[in-house]
């Protein structure tokens, strides 16, 4: 049985639906990761299931146990729990005295608190600053006193609300090699939610997509990432390369599919006359100056429509039998002498695409 799972939970405000209908499972000590656009109910599902609301309908149980319980039996599966937010709140004491502060509320006694603090705080990286009131810290110096102040009451569950939103990338990546210890030695169940696509691929065993306030996929980084169930996914992803076509050959595994009065192949298990939508990431695309640089089994020439950097790649437009979205390096922009209206050559694996049933519009 899962850890913690879900049926039909839906949270309405107002004439407003926030959640509708999700049904999700998480295993104990699994890493789970929310990801989603902004509004897509992601901390709403947190707060849901740390016990902080009520859900409007639906069933939530915790190793077993309704949540939907007495006051008293829903206190003691609370005090399993941990939450981290987007933004800690610090009290006015020291560092140590923020740490310790859930132990004492649960009365703990004075030895046990400072060797359960000191444990943690060297596990977060913050031994040094147990003296320093908690409101001169930065971003991110706070955020691991919040996940200190989670971790010592040694919960069952830890619950993080993007909890890398407003750092800066230094503290994003001290964060996030705290996390990564957690999430290795698989004693917590963690679920975090984030808008950090990429930090959901590098912490997520398994990753669940909100959108509308609806689950739409749960699955391993690469299920969602180069495998989307739905163009809302697809396209939220990153994925701008999605062409509906028409199966046409078929030998063995190897496909033929008819898009724009263009052939190209791919490696699925689809017959002929299938309709069918091909995806395909756009760091998968290679673009040359000629279409003898290539072995890939798909090649067309194309004219690049416009380009713009994004951190060290380029995003490169093209227009051709058809439409492409390509994502390289500077370095190899520069070397081709990159620029629109040049003429080039797109061409990508057989295996490097996705294949699958034509979805609904």
């Amino acid at each position: 049985m899962a850890f913690i799972q879900t049926t039909a939970l839906k949270l309405k405000k107002g004439d407003k639906t926030i959640l509708d209908g999700l049904n999700l499972s998480v295993d104990s000590g699994e890493f789970f990761v929310i990801i989603g656009p902004t509004g897509a109910g992601k901390t709403s599902l947190l707060r849901l299931l740390d016990l902080l609301e009520w859900p409007s309908s639906g069933n939530i149980l915790i190793d077993g146990a309704d949540t939907g319980c007495p006051s008293k039996k829903r206190l003691e599966l609370r005090r399993r729990m941990a939450f981290v937010q987007q933004k800690p709140i610090a009290f006015n004491m020291s560092v140590f005295d923020n740490v310790a502060c859930g132990l004492r509320w649960r009365h703990v006694a004075a030895n046990a608190v400072k060797s359960n603090v000191d444990e943690v705080v060297e596990k977060v990286g913050m031994a040094g600053y147990q003296k320093q009131n908690a409101r001169t810290l930065s971003g991110g110096e706070m955020q691991r006193v919040a996940i200190a102040r989670a971790l010592v009451t040694q919960p069952e569950i830890l619950f993080l609300d993007e909890p890398t939103a407003n750092l800066d990338p230094t503290s994003t990546v001290s964060i996030e090699n705290i996390l990564y210890n957690i999430r290795n030695e698989a004693k917590i169940t963690v679920v975090m939610s984030t808008h950090d696509m990429s930090q959901g691929q590098r912490l997520g065993r398994r990753i669940g997509v909100i959108i509308n306030g609806r689950l739409h996929q749960v699955g391993t980084p690469t299920d969602i990432f180069s495998a989307p169930s739905s163009r809302e996914v697809a396209e939220f992803v990153g994925i701008d390369n999605i062409w509906s076509g028409e199966v046409v050959t078929r030998e063995n595994n190897l496909i033929g599919i008819h898009i724009n009065n263009h052939i190209i192949q791919s490696i699925a298990e689809f017959n002929v006359g299938d309709a069918v939508d091909v995806l395909i990431r756009p760091e998968e695309i290679t673009l040359t100056l000629s279409a003898d640089h290539t072995s890939a089994r798909n090649t067309f020439s194309c004219k690049i429509v416009s380009m713009s950097s994004q951190g060290p790649l380029v995003r490169v437009i093209l227009d051709g039998a058809l439409p492409v979205l390509a994502l390289i390096t500077q370095k190899s922009a520069n070397e081709m002498g990159l620029e629109p209206g040049k003429l080039v050559y797109a061409s990508f694996k057989a295996t490097a695409l996705h294949v699958t049933r034509k979805w609904q519009q």
